[in-house]
C-alpha cells in the first residue's frame, strides 16, 4: 500500500479495506477525466475527496464493456496557491503512465521534482498540440508522515528587512551566474566562504535551528521526496470522513516558496499555529498550469 495513505487519514486500512475503497471511488468519483495516453491507448483519472482537497486518485483504463481496470493509484492533496512561477518541464516514469515535474528554482539551490497530479489534463493538451514545451507555473503540495513543530526564530523588524535585502541581491546574482556571468559567480564563491566562516563560529555555542530558519534539500532515495523546515503560514485541522481520522493542514513558507502540507495528527509531535515552524520529510505534489 502506499506509504502516505496514512498523512489523509488511512492509518489503520488494510489491503482489503483499500479493495472496498477504490472500488467504491471507482463506482462513484468525485471527477473523471478521459484523454489518450503516450502510446494512444485510452487513459482514464478518477478522484474522490475524503478531506478538504485531500483524496485518491485512481488511474486505469475503461475496457470495451465499459469495466473499469485500475493501473496505479496515489493519495494527493491539491495546493491552494501558485507556488511557482519557473518553467516547468515534465519527464515520464518509466514503469507507468506518471509523470513528474521538473523545475530549476533559484530560491531552492536545488533542482525541484515533484508528482504531477493533473496528469490527464497534460495528456491532453499534449495529444492536442502534438509537440509540448516547457509550462509556467505549478501549484504544489506535500503529504508527510514524520514531523514535528518548532519555536519560532525572534528576529527584530530590522534584522527582517535586512535578511530580505540579502535574500532578493543574492537571487540576483544565481540569475547571473546561470547566465554565465564571471564576477556573480565569484561574488557567490566569497559569500558562501563568508557563510561558513561565520556558521562556524555561531555553531560552537548555538543550536543549529536558531541558527538555520528554513532549508528545503533531498531526502532519501526518491526524487520527489524532500526534508523541510518552513514558517506556518496558516493551520487547520481537518477530518477524514470515511475514517475520523484528523490531519493537520498546514500552509507553509519554505525557502520563501509556499505551498500546502498534510499529516496525520498522530505523526506530528507538537501543536503547529501560526508562525511556528514545521520540522520533517515530505512527498511534494502538484498541478502545472494549462
Amino acid at each position: 500500500m502506499h506509504k502516505f495513505l496514512r498523512s489523509i487519514g488511512f492509518s489503520d486500512i488494510r489491503r482489503r479495506d483499500l479493495e472496498m475503497i477504490t472500488k467504491d471511488i471507482i463506482k462513484e468519483p468525485d471527477t473523471v477525466k478521459i484523454t489518450k495516453d503516450s502510446e494512444g491507448n485510452e487513459f482514464a483519472e478518477l478522484t474522490k475527496e475524503f478531506a478538504p482537497n485531500a483524496g485518491i486518485t485512481v488511474c486505469g483504463t475503461y475496457g470495451e464493456d465499459d469495466r473499469f481496470e485500475m493501473d496505479y493509484y496515489y493519495p494527493f492533496l491539491n495546493g491552494t496557491s501558485l507556488t511557482t512561477q519557473e518553467c516547468i518541464d515534465i519527464e515520464k516514469h518509466s514503469e507507468k503512465e506518471a509523470y513528474a515535474g521538473v523545475c530549476d528554482d533559484a530560491r531552492l539551490g536545488v533542482t525541484l521534482i515533484f508528482y504531477l497530479q493533473n496528469t490527464a489534463e497534460y495528456l491532453s493538451e499534449k495529444n492536442l498540440k502534438q509537440t509540448i514545451g516547457s509550462f509556467n507555473g505549478a501549484s504544489l503540495a506535500a503529504l508527510s508522515c514524520e514531523g514535528m513543530i518548532i519555536l519560532p526564530v525572534e528576529k527584530t523588524e530590522h534584522k527582517i528587512k535586512n535578511s530580505d535585502q540579502r535574500y532578493t541581491e543574492r537571487n540576483k546574482l544565481i540569475a547571473q551566474a546561470r547566465e554565465g556571468d564571471e564576477e556573480a559567480i565569484e561574488n557567490l564563491t566569497i559569500e558562501d566562504m563568508d557563510m561558513y566562516s561565520l556558521l562556524s563560529k555561531r555553531i560552537a555555542k548555538e543550536d543549529i535551528l536558531s541558527i538555520v530558519t528554513s532549508y528545503f534539500m533531498p531526502y532519501g532515495i526518491e526524487s520527489d521526496e524532500y526534508s523541510i523546515l518552513g514558517d506556518i503560514l496558516d493551520c487547520t485541522k481537518e477530518k477524514n470522513n470515511l475514517t475520523n481520522e484528523e490531519m493537520y493542514h498546514m500552509k507553509l513558507n519554505c525557502n520563501d516558496l509556499i505551498f500546502d502540507v498534510c499529516i496525520n495528527s498522530r505523526d506530528l509531535t507538537g501543536e503547529p499555529a501560526i508562525g511556528r515552524r514545521f520540522k520533517g520529510n515530505i512527498w511534494m505534489q502538484g498541478k502545472i498550469n494549462i
